[in-house]
């Protein structure tokens, strides 16, 4: 797949009542400071709006536990509270989840029906911590599995690209032993939630369709670029996907608060650009937010990712540098090998 000159974009900012607490990272200026990405007038003018809409349970329970969805239900409606310590709901979270998971499964119609190759879901709460029956993480349903599974159901092959700054433990658990899934993350290790170390490789039934890259405290974008080009993109390409679907969290940023990697706004420009090139000549690619908590930051990496959706190079910052990218992701590569040796 080339990159398109239209983005399919779906936001839920006016449909937004979950609220989490002024203290709370993931909080509902997200959204605000996702829309100022998207303004930038080299953007605006090569997107297409879509109306979002709510998922059903029946849709969520193809991934989730129907219990685990209706707990969650029933502890909003009693006023909401915390699950745990990070993750926290109100009167409105339940409602706000069904618009998030659903606006990835009305950007799937969209695209089914031709109106782009890609599209963009700008959406809280996250997703990529959510287990099949567990919230966690600031994530209450995952959104990004629930489009995966509505997708592989009906046959394709899908392939997610995770690269939040930390590693997407629910999604991996989910699809940790699915053949119709490859799920491959870049993250900082050890970070939240612990999980995701090299030799993670997927269960007996999916063995190798787990690709997870760890990097350490300090890692450039360059790190994550050498991982595309040695691990993730060679495994994605023996995979052979049908859709490409992206956990962009932006919080690997280097003004993020709650992490400590050393990415810009132009690395994420970049690691678009790989994606895009792993895309088949006739498949679809559709990205999701996750991470990303400082606002200013959020909005720059969301224009620069958008962008290249959109076949325009935009970098509010540029790149950051190669440092020790190329041996880190030789090492990672080696400590995936082993594992795969030893099965």
């Amino acid at each position: 797949m080339s990159a398109t000159n239209q983005v399919l974009v779906t936001t839920t900012t006016d449909l937004d009542n979950h609220e989490t607490g002024s203290w709370h990272p993931e909080r509902p200026q997200r959204l605000g400071a996702v829309d100022h990405g998207l303004s930038h007038p080299e953007v605006d003018e090569r997107l297409v709006r879509l109306t979002p809409r709510q998922a059903t349970i029946d849709e969520m329970a193809r991934t989730h536990d129907r219990k685990h969805l209706e707990s969650v239900a029933q502890l909003v409606a009693s006023g909401g509270g915390a699950i745990d310590a990070d993750t926290q709901t109100s009167i409105g979270s339940w409602e706000t989840a069904r618009w998030a998971a659903g606006a990835g499964l009305a950007a799937i119609e969209a695209l089914d029906a031709g109106q782009a190759d890609a599209a963009f879901v700008g959406v809280r709460p996250p997703g990529h911590h959510a287990t099949a029956d567990q919230a966690m993480g600031f994530c209450l349903v995952n959104n990004v599995a629930v489009a995966a599974t509505t997708l592989a159901d009906r046959g394709e092959r899908v392939a997610i690209i995770d690269w939040d700054v930390h590693h997407g433990n629910g999604t991996q658990d989910i699809f940790w032993d699915d053949d119709r899934v490859l799920f491959a993350s870049t993250h900082e290790y050890p970070a939240y939630p612990g999980s995701g170390g090299a030799r993670e490789i997927g269960g007996t039934d999916a063995r190798g369709l787990t690709v997870n890259v760890p990097l350490p405290g300090g890692a450039g974008g360059g790190a994550a670029l050498a991982a595309f080009d040695t691990i993730i993109g060679p495994a994605v390409d023996a995979f052979a996907p049908t859709w490409l679907l992206i956990s962009a969290g932006f919080d690997a940023h280097r003004r993020d608060p709650l992490a400590n990697l050393n990415w810009t706004s132009g690395d994420y420009a970049d690691l678009c650009r790989r994606v895009i090139e792993l895309a088949p000549s006739n498949g679809k690619i559709l990205a999701f937010l996750e991470g990303g908590y400082d606002l200013d930051a959020l909005a720059d990496s969301v224009t620069a990712t958008v962008g290249s959706l959109a076949g325009l190079d935009l970098r509010p910052e540029p790149a950051s540098t190669l440092d020790d990218g190329v041996a880190i992701a030789s090492r990672v590569g080696e400590l995936r090998q082993q594992a795969l040796d030893s099965r």
